[in-house]
């Protein structure tokens, strides 16, 4: 007999998808400086292809369906791939709280991106809470800065990690369109096998010209972390989620990063943001809680 899939299901993948991604903005920001954005995201993807692939191994193998269409893989892997280069390339000079922050735009861009493609309709509440949200990552990025907010100055890191969330926006829906009832796992090695290639083939360069042997220890744990944990497990959870929850909803989850990266700036021993920018992280969970109340209540 089979198990009823809920909505909470997905609910609880993206509670935990918010926290290991949080970690990845912290540990990233202090390894951005020591390598390649390329040859760190094809070494990350290379490991998490072979967690992934172990994972799906030990459930059964691949069957038949993830072959159909093979397309869909290299469409999902370059978002997926373009994501994380244009991540670690904005950490190279903005602050991981910075950066976490504007990774809170993408619900409402997800919102957009879900419309188009979907069709799937934004209500009101809603509305509301991504404009919220949007407002406290705003405050963030701006540093709670009335003068930067009207003169709209912005760090470079902050605009190219902000078209990396782009292609995550257009990733959530994209995965709902494309599923043909393969399991998650084995969508999402799919993905992760298409991404390799296609950064591999972008970034192969800097690969070959990085001293791996000469990098510090940071970019090592880095690398393993966003491997396993921030890409082989969030890439299952975000497709788990995905096909049970609405666009808008998975990528809702992405307002309590700010305040998962705090606590992991924390345990790492780095300072806490100024009081003021932690009333934009206060925002961003006042529209997570608004997103997940009952629509039809």
């Amino acid at each position: 007999m089979t198990a009823t899939v809920t909505p909470r299901q997905g609910h609880l993948a993206m509670l935990a998808f918010s926290a290991l991604v949080a970690g990845s903005f912290s540990l990233g920001a202090m390894a951005a400086p020591h390598v390649s954005p390329s040859a760190l995201t094809v070494l990350r993807f290379a490991l998490a292809c072979a967690v992934a692939g172990g994972f799906v191994w030990a459930r059964g193998g691949v069957t038949r369906a993830a072959f159909h269409a093979p397309w869909r893989h290299l469409v999902l892997g370059g978002l997926y791939a373009a994501y994380f280069v244009l991540m670690f390339e904005g950490l190279r000079t903005a602050s991981a709280v910075s950066e976490s922050a504007v990774f809170t735009l993408t619900p409402i861009m997800a919102a957009g991106f879900g419309w188009l493609i979907l069709r799937q309709v934004t209500t009101p509440r809603m509305a509301m809470a991504l404009a919220c949200g949007a407002a406290g990552a705003l405050w963030v990025i701006f540093r709670a800065d009335l003068s930067a907010l009207l003169g709209f100055h912005v760090g470079r890191g902050e605009v190219v990690y902000f078209w990396g969330c782009v292609a995550h926006a257009v990733y959530a829906p994209l995965v709902r369109l494309f599923n043909r009832g393969e399991p998650p796992a084995v969508l999402s090695l799919g993905v992760m096998i298409s991404g390799l290639v296609l950064v591999s083939l972008w970034g192969w360069r800097d690969v070959v010209e990085t001293d791996w042997a000469a990098l510090p220890n940071i970019v090592w744990i880095c690398l393993v972390y966003v491997a396993v944990a921030a890409t082989a497990v969030t890439t299952i959870l975000l497709q788990y989620a995905a096909i049970r929850l609405p666009a808008a909803k998975v990528m809702a989850y992405t307002y309590l990063v700010p305040s998962w990266v705090i606590l992991w700036e924390l345990a790492l021993g780095h300072t806490a943001p100024p009081l003021m920018v932690l009333g934009g992280v206060a925002l961003t969970v006042v529209a997570l809680l608004l997103l997940l109340k009952d629509e039809h209540k």
